[in-house]
Formats: C-alpha cells, sequence, structure tokens
C-alpha cells in the first residue's frame, strides 16, 4: 500500500504545487491588466489633449510658410537639398509583457533601413525605449546614434518631447544627417496599433487645411524669426504627440496580453485541477479496494 500509494502522494503534491503558482500568476496577470487599463484611459486623454494644439500649430504654420514663399526660407523647411543620411528615431516601451507591439515597430523600421541602404543611402539610429535597443544592437549597433532609456524619466510631457527635439534639430543644423523619420506605433483601438512611419526634418507636414479655414496675421518683428522659433515648437509637438500615441499603444497591447495570460492561467488551473482531482479519486479507490480485499482475506 506505501509503495503503491507513494507515487501518486509525490504526484499530487506536484499538481498542487503547480496549482497554486498558476493561480499567483493568474493574479499578477489580473493586476497587470487593470493597472494598464487605469493607464489606457489616462494616456488616452493626454493625446486628445495634445491634437487642438498640434492642429493649431498647423494651421498656423502653412499659413506662415505660404506667406514667406520667395523670402529666406529657413533650414528646417528647405532641407539640405539632398537625402544622403537618414536619421531614424525609433519609439518603443522600456518594458515587456506587451505582446508584439515592440517587435512591429521595430519590422517596420527594419524595412525601412533596409530598403534605404539598397538604395545606397547611409543610416543613423536613435532609440528611445530599451526594448527597440535591445532589438538593434547585435544587427545595427554600428548605426547607432544614441539610446535614450526611458526608465529615467517619471511621465511623458512636453518638457521631454522639447528635449528631444533640441537634440535633433541641433543635429540636423550641424550637418550629421539630411533627413529625419520617426517609428513608433499609432493607437488605434484596443485590438489594433499600427506602425507608422513621420519624416519630421525637413518640410514639415502639415495638415491639410482648407484655404478658407486660415486666419490672416500680420507678424512682428520677423516673419522669418518667427518661423524658425515655429518650427522647432512644431518638432517637439510631433514628437510629443509620437510619444504619447506610443505610450497609448503600449498600454492597449499589454493590458490585452495580460487579459490573455489571465485567461490561459484560467484554463491551466481548469485542467490541472481536473487532473488532480482524477489522480486523488483514483487513490481513494486503490486504497478503498485494498482494504476490502484485506479485510476478505481476514
Amino acid at each position: 500500500m506505501i509503495d503503491n500509494g507513494a507515487p501518486l502522494m509525490v504526484s499530487l503534491k506536484s499538481l498542487r504545487d503547480r496549482i497554486t503558482s498558476v493561480k499567483a500568476t493568474q493574479k499578477l496577470t489580473k493586476a497587470m491588466q487593470m493597472v494598464a487599463a487605469a493607464r489606457l484611459r489616462r494616456a488616452q486623454e493626454s493625446v486628445l489633449a495634445a491634437y487642438p494644439y498640434s492642429k493649431k500649430m498647423a494651421i498656423l504654420l502653412r499659413k506662415i510658410k505660404a506667406d514667406i514663399e520667395g523670402e529666406n526660407v529657413p533650414l528646417l523647411i528647405s532641407g539640405t537639398g539632398k537625402e544622403k543620411v537618414h536619421f531614424i528615431v525609433i519609439f518603443t516601451s522600456d518594458r515587456g509583457l506587451c505582446g508584439s507591439f515592440n517587435a512591429h515597430i521595430v519590422r517596420s523600421a527594419k524595412d525601412f533601413i533596409n530598403a534605404r541602404l539598397d538604395e545606397g543611402k547611409d543610416i543613423k539610429i536613435m532609440t528611445v525605449g530599451r526594448k527597440g535597443f535591445d532589438i538593434l544592437r547585435r544587427d545595427c549597433e554600428h548605426m547607432f546614434l544614441e539610446h535614450i532609456d526611458l526608465r529615467e524619466m517619471k511621465r511623458i510631457d512636453f518638457c521631454y518631447a522639447e528635449f528631444l527635439s533640441k537634440k535633433i534639430i541641433a543635429s540636423f543644423k550641424e550637418g550629421h544627417f539630411d533627413v529625419c523619420t520617426l517609428f513608433y506605433s499609432k493607437f488605434e483601438s484596443v485590438l489594433h496599433q499600427k506602425p507608422i512611419s513621420q519624416k519630421i526634418l525637413p518640410s514639415l507636414s502639415f495638415s491639410i487645411i482648407k484655404e478658407e479655414e486660415m486666419p490672416m496675421y500680420e507678424y512682428e518683428p520677423d516673419i522669418a524669426l518667427m518661423l524658425e522659433d515655429l518650427l522647432s515648437k512644431n518638432v517637439s509637438i510631433q514628437i510629443l504627440c509620437a510619444l504619447l500615441e506610443n505610450l497609448t499603444g503600449e498600454m492597449a497591447a499589454r493590458m490585452r496580453a495580460m487579459d490573455d495570460a489571465t485567461r490561459n492561467a484560467g484554463e491551466m488551473i481548469k485542467k490541472l485541477s481536473s487532473t488532480y482531482n482524477r489522480q486523488r479519486q483514483s487513490r481513494i479507490t486503490t486504497e478503498l479496494i485494498e482494504i476490502i480485499a484485506g479485510a476478505e482475506a481476514l
């Protein structure tokens, strides 16, 4: 009886330990899902709050750009006159557990990089977020210009976006690259985030605004100086919108991934519990048969 029961006891203990472990994991994934859902709501509110400013900035810049044609156009619009060196800024997250969110962004950037290399262009890379750096480090280490870790940043705000834009604009004016393109994930819904690329330097793309919607402006003291300053701020607001969109997509992807993990843990618990109950019942039945057989032998 002891010899027959010992393997079953070990098996039952192992199953109990596994059930306990999976239940603990399920609690953790459920908590992470709830945290991601709360952060997703805040991130969506931040994105919606940034859009009106971005739209007004686009209207103003489109009008000023039309008025300044024929005069001294700032370098941020005219560019260097060539597209030899491309500067790629890739926004990803610092943490994982968000499904294929980061992989999709990096795959989109890699496709762009390979296409430019096939054309004979030079590539320089800046990664914002540890995951993108980790994925690209092996294949593209020689192309890296800089990496920025998001863990040092408490929150995404305009000051941080302005910090990034100043670094990019300063490098552009020093002639380190000819074209700058952002890669990030645009939030479309909780179930879908779309990796996109956005060229920010030069020839900044402004929103399409109808002529009749453009107000009339008087410029003081100088239209060229005003445009230079506004263009710098526009790069900052575009970077801010990209960061907020990326954060929103990350939270949505993590919420969905943790929801899937919680449901998978629940299914695993059911299967393990069913196996545990069957083995326990089998052990009890075996012991009863042995007791009855012993009693009949006496």
